[in-house]
């Protein structure tokens, strides 16, 4: 009896093995996915993720808001990821995703449209990773499938310059896009509507932003005039790389659908309440509401970093716009606009990188921002309390540009680490010695999952410190 049940056992186990791949394929499934719905996925997904998480955790470190709970982000514990303060698996998702995208369009010629947008995308995404982190996994990484899953680190310097990286990334787009002589139009698109002449402008923006990154490092004046003389950018509000949000789920902007005690948990910063002020700037009427407890128009802010235990009253402070909240079809998520292509050319003009005239392109990005966020700009504004050659030239740029990406917090704090401005405060209960972080640790679960190479990236920042600066912040 035990010598048949054995080889009915055998009987079965053959009979199931001889025909297991036909038998578990599903043969209605598709064997690929299509390169227009991976774009507008790695698009929808990054800016729908990453406007959040830069209105939450990276308005914290830019001093935009403050949170009255959930704060030791705000205290710059950074290991604690509350509503938000993780962006590492949102960046490396998209990155995977795209790294797919752009092997399909270098696989198979009926979809070579995708290589330019694919390679200005992984650019961009990249940019935010090294920028936030440093030395990251990049050249090993997004291709677990097909090689490793524990990717080495590269170097920041090595992701900005080397072949396959950043720059050259955005130079094999513009030059894939400029080359392309198919019928196939791009779909998915939903930054430029297949627009490929608008991929190019968003291209050349971004080369103007990541050169300026890098110009302690580099001599990066001869690129910029080159960019600079083609006058192939990012001009108008009407050529800006974003998508909009609509007023109700599923598209509108992620803060809006928090319940409404963990919406109203972020208030007007300190930090920015006297920087508008001081500037009589009527934006903060948008970027913030007046607060509760006053009859009149009154905003107020509170220093960043509160200890949580003290109690504060949120009707004492001025609590995020309605743009944030009821009316989020006013919003955009960003990727790159005007008016900050022509504030990263004003400094480059002041530093001597370009021949442009400062001033016109400081004016061109302060009227911009204030048509970016719907808000007319004063007849005075820009020749008297926002003037160029009030105070330091330099800190008037990047403050500018810093109050006009507002929903864009971790940009802001990223050129505070590389320029000094806005003049950024001591917050109230540092966890962290009272020091601003200059930049993001590797996540908990990068030591887990990618232990020896996490190591050695971690030795080189004095045990995954928040306090040793990257590459190009001198």
């Amino acid at each position: 009896m035990r010598k048949f049940y054995n080889i009915f056992i055998l009987l079965v186990f053959v009979g199931c093995t001889r025909d297991f791949e036909e038998i578990n394929t599903n043969t209605n499934a598709p064997v690929t996915v299509q390169p227009s719905l991976l774009l507008r996925q790695v698009i929808y997904d990054y800016g729908e993720q990453m406007s959040y998480e830069g209105f939450t955790a990276g308005n914290l470190l830019g001093q935009y808001s403050t949170a009255l709970d959930f704060n030791l982000f705000d205290r710059h514990d950074l290991k604690s990821p509350q509503l938000g303060g993780n962006p590492w698996p949102i960046l490396y998702q998209n990155l995977r995703d795209n790294e797919i995208l752009l092997n399909l369009s270098q696989e198979n010629t009926a979809f070579a449209v995708y290589e330019g947008p694919a390679r200005i995308l992984k650019a961009y995404m990249a940019a935010t990773l090294t920028d936030l982190y440093g030395d990251v996994p990049y050249s090993e990484a997004f291709k677990g499938n097909a090689e490793t899953v524990t990717p080495a680190y590269d170097s920041q310097e090595a992701i900005y310059l080397d072949n396959g990286g950043i720059l050259n990334n955005l130079e094999l787009g513009i030059t894939a896009l400029e080359n392309y002589t198919g019928t196939i139009g791009l779909e998915g698109d939903i930054l430029y509507e297949g627009d490929l002449s608008g991929w190019i402008r968003f291209a050349n923006s971004l080369k103007i932003k990541y050169l300026m990154r890098i110009s302690a490092k580099v001599d990066v004046a001869p690129q910029l005039q080159s960019i600079f003389n083609e006058d192939n950018y990012i001009g108008t509000n009407m050529q800006n790389a974003i998508f909009n949000f609509t007023d109700g789920e599923p598209n509108n902007f992620r803060l809006a659908r928090l319940r409404i005690g963990d919406f109203n948990n972020y208030v007007l910063s300190e930090t920015m309440e006297d920087i508008l002020k001081a500037l009589n700037d009527p934006r903060i009427e948008r970027l913030y509401r007046p607060i509760g407890n006053a009859g009149d128009n009154t905003f107020k802010g509170l220093l960043n970093g509160i200890d949580a235990s003290t109690g504060v009253s949120v009707a004492d402070y001025s609590l995020l716009g309605t743009i944030f909240r009821e009316n989020t079809g006013l919003l955009d998520a960003n990727f790159m606009t005007s008016m900050e292509t022509h504030f990263l050319l004003a400094e480059a003009a002041l530093k001597g990188y370009i021949s442009g005239n400062t001033e016109s392109l400081y004016q061109m990005g302060i009227s911009q921002a204030f048509e970016y966020w719907q808000v007319p700009l004063p007849e005075n504004y820009i020749m008297n309390n926002a003037a160029l050659e009030n105070g330091v030239e330099l800190e008037n740029i990047i403050t500018q540009k810093w109050i006009a990406n507002a929903i864009n917090g971790y940009d802001g704090w990223i050129e505070y680490r590389r320029t000094g401005f806005p003049q950024l405060r001591t917050i109230s209960a540092s966890l962290n010695n009272n020091i601003i972080p200059v930049r993001m640790p590797y996540p908990a679960e990068e030591e887990a999952l990618n232990s020896n190479n996490y190591a050695e990236a971690a030795n080189k920042t004095d045990g995954n410190s928040i306090n040793v600066p990257v590459w190009w912040d001198e």
